[in-house]
């Protein structure tokens, strides 16, 4: 069985410039339940459905499946919870990892966060300047949590954020 086993981290955007053309995600979610998510995702032009096992640690079973584009537009417009996630995702490598950075739009605009998968979750990974404080254990950055509470009404974030920055 799939597994994901990812690191999450905040992005100092003062100090992080992308390398690259980001591409747009639009995504929202058809089950929340905690021991399973289902997603639905656009990517650019192509459609993904994925399912999530219950977290644990770093460590949760994935499994994702390309689905016709046009069905995923469906599944969002029409039967996912508000308010979907949309996201620039931007690739970036340093020393040979390579970090997903999204950068939130809409409700959750003003969110950055870096995401670095591992082999194993035993596996050391070296932090570029730009990733800022770990965020792996906390559920408030799921991108399945941002659906109850988005980033735009966490009261204190911004000076939270600004603060780690410094």
């Amino acid at each position: 069985m799939a597994k994901e086993i990812e690191r999450k981290f905040l992005v100092n955007r003062a100090v992080w410039r992308p390398s690259g053309k980001g591409v747009f995600i639009r995504q929202g979610y058809l089950s929340l339940d905690p021991e399973r998510t289902v997603r639905v995702r656009l990517k650019g032009d192509r459609g993904f459905l994925t399912v999530k096992g219950k977290t644990h640690g770093i460590v949760r079973t994935e499994l994702e499946y390309e689905i016709p584009a046009a069905e995923a537009g469906q599944l969002l417009d029409e039967l996912c919870l508000r308010p979907l996630v949309e996201k620039t995702r931007y690739v970036e490598f340093y020393e040979g990892q390579q970090w997903e950075i999204d950068i939130f739009a809409g409700d959750n605009e003003g969110l950055a966060v870096a995401e670095a998968e591992l082999a194993d979750e035993l596996d050391g990974l070296a932090l570029p300047e730009w990733a800022g404080r770990e965020v792996s254990d906390d559920v408030r950055y799921y991108n399945s949590s941002l659906i109850h509470n988005p980033y735009k009404n966490w009261a204190s974030c911004q000076m939270m954020i600004d603060k780690d920055m410094r």
